[in-house]
């Protein structure tokens, strides 16, 4: 174990802001408390909620001027950072500083953009953890058009890229080119990067002078089973296959279910997430689209599902499901893209078909469906394999040697 640090987490949402970043920094910052180190959470003052830290984890609310900027029209549910420094958060975060006085910040997203001003060779050690391409790509997903893979990044390509994506030129605009001038600011200034997956490394374009290590997310492990609970009621009685997270065409649940169209006498399809309006038509005999659950009861149904889909048409950098419905004990048909060949081996803890091939999908459904040994085999090899590699015990030390060599090379470069 290294020696106890003080830590400053930097994330532009967080509890009761409920996503898998919000959830993976939370997990990350208990833990470090619970091996020793001293953390508290910077993040953006949202419209309708204050962050709840906890007595362990302390989090400090920051205040923004680009959204009191008129015309602009923001979306207020949920305040994003810009891909640029906002004069009062680093107001504000300069004050944090002088109190928390922390050994390392360790930034999550675009909230590092308003502390980079700050950032001299005698400041703290400074990681960035890459969850999505935000680094290159100014809609974060790597998507030309919101269609397919980008083949990289270049200058028109990208403002009209975000000015559709964000469906508007005053955000589109200024998002593509803020990123585009500060990606190498932010190969300047960060110590090391710790990307998710390495699809995160190899579409930002990491290489040998950006210092980086690949840190996978993990998950605590399957908590015991719930008794019966009324939100509960809508699942199946019966076993039934499972798909959780947004119900999107980008997480490709537009596929799964016409995948699933093409199955006969299947078990029922279960979708839990929040639905995006207008997107997926679930209509159809044994689909059963429950919505949002808690966190808890996600799990639980986990627990009584067959075997999980995943079926993403993105690049999704390194999404946990695999590793939830894995600590379950459970299968997972995946998309072969993005950090999901990260969590999923091809033929041992579940399958990974083509994104976007219906028919390798229903081909694979149906082989879980029909050989329940097969079935059982895998989902037991996925346990394990998630026991062993992404849980606390294994993953929380790789931060920390990632502090100590971005304090080495802080110091390093402070003498030069």
């Amino acid at each position: 174990m290294t020696r106890p640090m003080r830590i400053l987490m930097l994330t532009q949402s967080y509890a009761p802001i409920v996503g898998g970043i919000e959830h993976m920094v939370e997990a990350i910052s208990d833990e470090l408390v619970k091996r020793g180190h001293e953390v508290a959470v910077a993040t953006l003052r949202q419209p309708k909620s204050e962050p709840t830290g906890s007595e362990e984890v302390p989090a400090f609310g920051l205040d923004t001027l680009v959204h009191s900027l008129p015309g602009l029209n923001l979306e207020e549910e949920r305040r994003h950072s810009p891909p640029g420094p906002d004069p009062r958060t680093t107001w504000e975060i300069r004050r944090l500083m002088k109190s928390f006085r922390p050994d390392v910040v360790h930034a999550h997203d675009w909230l590092i953009h308003s502390y980079l001003p700050l950032d001299r060779r005698s400041s703290p050690a400074l990681v960035l953890s890459m969850h999505d391409y935000g680094l290159t790509c100014a809609t974060k997903r790597f998507m030309h058009r919101g269609e397919s893979l980008c083949s990289g990044p270049g200058t028109g390509k990208c403002v009209q890229c975000a000015c559709e994506v964000y469906e508007s030129v005053a955000k589109g605009a200024p998002s593509a080119l803020g990123t585009r001038m500060s990606e190498r600011r932010i190969r300047r200034h960060v110590d090391v990067f710790l990307p998710v997956s390495s699809a995160v490394r190899d579409l930002c374009r990491l290489g040998p002078e950006d210092t980086h290590r690949v840190i996978n997310n993990f998950v605590p492990g399957q908590p015991a089973p719930l008794g019966e609970e009324p939100e509960l009621s809508d699942l199946p009685e019966e076993p039934f296959i499972m798909y959780f997270g947004d119900v999107s065409e980008e997480k490709g649940v537009h596929n799964l279910v016409a995948a699933y169209r093409e199955l006969e006498d299947a078990p029922p399809l279960v979708l839990i997430g929040r639905r995006i309006p207008g997107e997926i038509d679930e209509s159809s005999n044994g689909v059963s689209a429950l919505g949002r659950m808690p966190h808890r009861l996600v799990l639980e149904a986990l627990r009584r599902s067959l075997f999980t889909v995943a079926p993403s048409i993105w690049s999704d950098p390194f999404p946990v499901v695999a590793l939830e419905a894995a600590a379950a004990g459970k299968t997972t048909i995946a998309s072969r893209i993005g950090g999901l060949q990260d969590s999923v081996v091809d033929g041992e803890t579940g399958f990974l078909v083509p994104p976007g091939d219906r028919q390798a999908l229903a081909r694979a459904m149906r082989r879980l469906i029909d050989d329940v040994e097969l079935r059982e085999r895998m989902g037991a090899a996925a346990a394990a394999r998630q026991a062993e590699l992404y849980t606390p015990d294994t993953v929380i030390p790789e931060y920390e040697q990632a502090y100590e060599l971005a304090l080495e090379r802080r110091r390093s470069r402070a003498a030069a």
